[in-house]
């Protein structure tokens, strides 16, 4: 790959300093040898991952955690410890959370209906922002997190840490200088194992949970296990489906590489198939959206989601990448073969992994993205191969980076092209619940003479967990 050195340190958050000018951060004055002091929210899943990527930036500090499952809790806070960092403050209220003076960063990691919510508290508490994707569980808080943002002047990342991966950007130069010419189409695919989640009976709240403020903003409904550790992506109060889980990646590299923003209109058709069970999302979704780029270009992008049986297209999932294989769901990676790849018929080893990543399509040949990190391209009407590459970076260390410079405008996942990257997973899923085409207008952020639509996207709210209607 042929990437230079300052974009590399860059791009990788390599370039934090021990040596930084002291600088002012939320009412405070870090010095240079300063730590950044972290809570993370939200510890069973990804803020696992968290835990980790914040462990082994130079300089940070897990000061905090907080979740709603003392179980959960209390074993994160045992494995900072076992990592040999000092035991973090433990808290089961994220307003409590928020009332240390000390914490200069929250990162979040809860359930997507909390994310907006949190980090618009954050910002209104003076601190800095690190969200999961997607940003938000509706279009309209999603809005508001942003106006959070601006008006608290705070740094926000997005958890979309494909923008912070070197191979990345080398891939987005391709497109840009036009490797494979006039790029009008985008494919983002989202073809993961999933199982059926079954029926769960309803059953009492398990000890050590405060399921009230678990639900938060939304309503209020029995418990069962359906509705509460991981599977609540598959339900609609507090999940937006894989389109939201996985996809919203691809959708934001398939953004980022045709060069658009809102999108003109969004169309989709699917169903939730095979299996009867819970799931209320769709396990196979279809979705185009049409864009007009900065020279007023039409731009087509497609979302393909699955959920069972697929083909690994342009070997995206396969191995051939140079990379890992994405395992199924479920299967830890530690505990996972890669399959070698092969060029005879795909077998049961081979099929059984996912196909995540993107295909751009030009009028000179087709790019190809296997997960957030490797690239191949087809060049001329032959596909020969072309350039490729990979290569990773840390989202994370840009995130406290841009903590300790202040300059919001060095984020790699600003939270502005969050906003309009969810904003189509949010138009999608709208389109697919009415079952109809959904008009947007890009300038006024609004769908087009459809109040149903409207009502969709601006979500409600259970008090006392309520997004304002100003910020």
């Amino acid at each position: 790959m042929e990437i230079e050195r300052r974009d590399f340190l860059k791009t990788t958050g390599k370039a934090i300093s021990a040596g930084a000018a002291a600088l002012a951060l939320g009412g405070k004055i870090l010095g240079a040898n300063d730590r950044v002091r972290v809570a993370i929210c939200g510890l069973r899943g990804r803020g696992v991952d968290h835990i980790h990527g914040f462990h082994h930036v130079p300089g940070v500090e897990i000061a905090a955690m907080c979740d709603v499952d003392e179980s959960v809790l209390n074993q994160r806070l045992s494995d900072v410890e076992k990592l040999g960092a000092p035991k973090p403050n433990g808290y089961g209220d994220i307003r409590k959370l928020l009332e240390d003076k000390e914490i200069d960063a929250v990162s979040i990691a809860t359930p997507n209906h909390w994310h907006s919510l949190i980090g618009i508290w954050t910002c209104q508490a003076g601190k800095d922002v690190y969200v999961e994707k997607p940003c938000s569980h509706n279009w309209f808080e999603g809005r508001q997190l942003v106006r959070a943002v601006k008006k608290y002047n705070r740094i926000c990342q997005h958890g979309s840490q494909s923008r912070s991966n070197p191979g990345m950007i080398e891939a987005i130069r391709h497109l840009r200088d036009g490797t494979i010419g006039d790029v009008y189409m985008a494919r983002a695919l989202c073809f993961k194992w999933r199982n059926t989640i079954g029926k769960a009976p309803q059953e009492p709240v398990p000890a050590g949970v405060n399921y009230d403020l678990w639900t938060g903003p939304a309503p209020l409904k029995p418990f069962t296990k359906n509705r509460f550790h991981y599977n609540w992506h598959w339900i609609w109060d507090t999940g937006n489906g894989d389109i939201g889980n996985q996809a919203i990646h691809e959708i934001d590299i398939a953004r980022w590489g045709l060069g658009v923003g809102f999108p003109l209109s969004v169309s989709s058709m699917g169903g939730h198939f095979m299996f009867d069970d819970d799931q209320e999302t769709p396990n196979t979704l279809n979705t185009a959206v049409y864009f007009n780029d900065s020279n007023g270009k039409r731009r087509l992008m497609e979302i393909e989601v699955r959920h069972w049986i697929t083909n690994h297209e342009a070997e995206i999932g396969s191995g051939a990448y140079g990379r890992s294989a994405v395992p199924p769901a479920g299967i830890k990676p530690a505990s996972y073969k890669v399959p070698v790849p092969r060029q005879q018929a795909l077998g049961p080893q081979d099929a059984k992994t996912n196909t995540i990543g993107n295909i751009f399509y030009g009028s000179k040949g087709v790019l190809a993205i296997d997960g957030y990190d490797a690239y191949k391209t087809w060049l001329t009407n032959q596909l020969e191969p072309g350039p490729s590459g990979k290569a990773s970076g840390d989202h994370y260390a840009n995130f406290i980076e841009c903590v300790r410079s202040r300059r919001a405008e060095d984020i790699h996942s600003p939270i502005e092209e969050a906003h309009i990257s969810t904003t189509v997973l949010h138009l999608a899923n709208a389109s697919y619940r009415l079952g109809r085409t959904l008009n947007f207008d890009p300038a006024k952020e609004q769908v087009i003479g459809d109040e149903e639509a409207t009502r969709m996207l601006r979500g409600t709210y259970r008090a006392p967990y309520v997004v304002p209607e100003e910020i």
